[in-house]
């Protein structure tokens, strides 16, 4: 058996207290340890992004209410940004959703890419994230702003994308296969995801206000990459109508299915709403 060693000095109260050597075996006290649900205990939401986005993770976070926690996984993506190239994500979706946080278990996980959840299909992502995260309910980007758009009773729209007119054309199919009328959609045609995060927060509201129709319901700017959720409320003020983003759309849905209903302000109409609309599956 070892023997413990101990040396001892004297306190400013004279008292003995005795230091650890390195020599000794540690012998922790038996406590009565305090546990909770932890820091994100009203809900956990994971979100699987691009490898080239530069916008997402901070505006997940930047909208999260209080005690609600944001799971970040990326997928390896060409930066180059072509119907080929984002129908190759789906490869490996279900081992990123299977890395967010698989001990804390998330509520919902959410593939965030608009145009790769259009050309990709919602059902077979969805099945895909639902093998690699059984727990937890399967989301797409695009999902969220049919949601969205539904909630609103928004009929006809604009859209701006930053996208190659290859992609916008299947998006406009996408949408008018929803059951929305497509008014106009304009894209800025560039190639690659780390120049769609690199268009400013100015430049999209100057866009947003360009492609703007006085019979369109409502304006989308279209892809999870951009820059657009900060200056959403600005266009909403001036146009008089709602404007939906990719992200803002996405995390409001996400948000819904977990069962959170909070109100939170600097981020668009949408956020008032309840989600009463929404088809939960």
């Amino acid at each position: 058996i070892r023997r413990q060693r101990q040396m001892c000095i004297r306190d400013r109260n004279n008292s003995l207290m005795s230091i650890y050597t390195g020599k000794e075996n540690v012998e922790s006290k038996k406590r009565n340890i305090e546990f909770d649900e932890g820091k994100h205990h009203r809900a956990k939401l994971g979100f699987i992004l691009m490898s080239t986005d530069l916008a997402g993770e901070s505006d997940f976070f930047d909208m999260a209410p209080k005690d609600i926690g944001i799971h970040i996984t990326r997928l390896k993506t060409d930066d180059f940004t072509t119907n080929e190239t984002l129908s190759r994500h789906i490869d490996f979706m279900a081992d990123a959703a299977s890395r967010i946080q698989p001990d804390t278990k998330p509520n919902v996980i959410s593939y965030s890419c608009t145009s790769g959840s259009i050309i990709i299909g919602e059902e077979k992502i969805m099945q895909e994230i639902k093998k690699g995260a059984p727990y937890a309910i399967p989301m797409t980007l695009v999902t969220g702003v049919v949601d969205a758009l539904n909630e609103l009773n928004v009929k006809k729209i604009v859209v701006g994308t930053p996208y190659l007119d290859e992609i916008n054309t299947l998006e406009a199919e996408f949408l008018i296969n929803k059951g929305f009328e497509i008014i106009d959609i304009q894209g800025l045609n560039l190639e690659t995801g780390v120049l769609f995060g690199k268009v400013t927060p100015n430049y999209w509201k100057k866009f947003a206000l360009e492609i703007d129709k006085p019979e369109a319901d409502a304006i989308f700017l279209s892809c999870g990459g951009i820059r657009s959720l900060e200056v959403v409320e600005e266009i909403e003020n001036i146009v008089n109508k709602p404007v939906i983003t990719s992200n803002q759309a996405e995390m409001w849905s996400c948000l819904r299915r977990a069962g959170i209903k909070d109100k939170i302000s600097g981020f668009g109409q949408i956020f008032y709403r309840e989600g009463n609309k929404i088809k939960y599956t």
